[in-house]
């Protein structure tokens, strides 16, 4: 199995509320345990992420 790569897309930049990037979608807990997260977790991650970014939660207001 592949190792899972880093939804990062070099647009790093806060929500209003200051929770989420709004390039990847990820939380800043996220962000912050990403290199030390196992593979499974990893995935878990970019799964919750896309889904923020589907939803629109990162919004900018």
């Amino acid at each position: 199995m592949q190792s899972v790569s880093s939804p990062c897309i070099d647009l790093c930049r806060l929500d209003v509320a200051g929770e989420l990037c709004v390039g990847c979608g990820r939380s800043m807990e996220e962000i912050a345990v990403w290199r030390s997260a196992d593979d499974a977790e990893k995935r878990a991650i970019v799964e919750r992420a896309a889904r923020r970014l589907a939803d629109g939660s990162t919004a900018q207001g």
